[in-house]
């Protein structure tokens, strides 16, 4: 018997999850938490195969639970249920440790297939993000190869640009007079495909070079 709780702020959604995740037999929703803390505290006194965690919740939002239970390095297997389709949300979900992520709007057998697999060991992707996910890794890709064309002292600069530094800051900040500076912008700009200073922030931050809470 597969062990679930289910993780999400509003009940109605929570007893919809349990009515059709209880059509399999071998499946038993054994608890329910509507936001974050509650969770995390009932998961330290119940033994969840599978844990259905929200995004979106109050106190203690999904992703942060997320971050708790993986550091913590003992926790079920986790899948993430959201209305959330925008593929950033998913890359980071699996990239923190979920072991799955499935949309609200699934239908009650990709939900139990869902279950099942995480539950054996596997990684679940809801199905219909499967292009978006495999064209955003091939942008990554491609940005990696930018990324390794850049010197050190150019990836330097790159960040500095995107965190706010203007040309003068840099040069302080480095020891490098501003013309170098300008040197290795023009570089910098030509090598990952950018024309100006937002562009190249945009790209930072996508290729997490730079944190977006500094």
């Amino acid at each position: 018997m597969i062990r679930v709780m289910i993780a999400d702020d509003h009940k109605m959604v929570r007893e919809g999850l349990k009515s059709l995740i209880e059509f399999d037999e071998n499946i038993c929703v054994v608890e329910e938490a509507d936001n974050g803390t509650e969770c995390i505290d009932k998961l330290s006194n119940n033994n969840i195969d599978v844990l259905l965690l929200d995004i979106n919740m109050p106190e203690i939002s999904g992703m942060e639970v997320l971050d708790i239970l993986v550091k913590k390095k003992v926790y079920p297997k986790i899948l993430m249920l959201t209305v959330h389709s925008e593929i950033e949300y998913l890359i980071k979900s699996i990239d923190m440790g979920a072991d799955g992520y499935l949309l609200k709007d699934s239908d009650s057998h990709e939900l139990i297939r869902a279950i099942h697999c995480v539950y054996q060991g596997e990684k679940f992707i809801q199905p219909s993000l499967i292009p978006l996910l495999n064209s955003r890794l091939i942008s990554l890709d491609m940005d990696k190869e930018k990324i390794n064309a850049l010197s050190s002292r150019e990836l330097e600069v790159l960040r500095l640009v995107s965190v706010g530094f203007l040309n003068k800051d840099i040069a302080s900040k480095l020891y490098i007079s501003e013309r170098t500076v300008k040197n290795h912008l023009f570089n910098i700009f030509k090598k990952i495909g950018c024309t100006d200073r937002t562009q190249a922030a945009i790209f930072c931050i996508r290729n997490r070079l730079v944190s977006l809470d500094g």
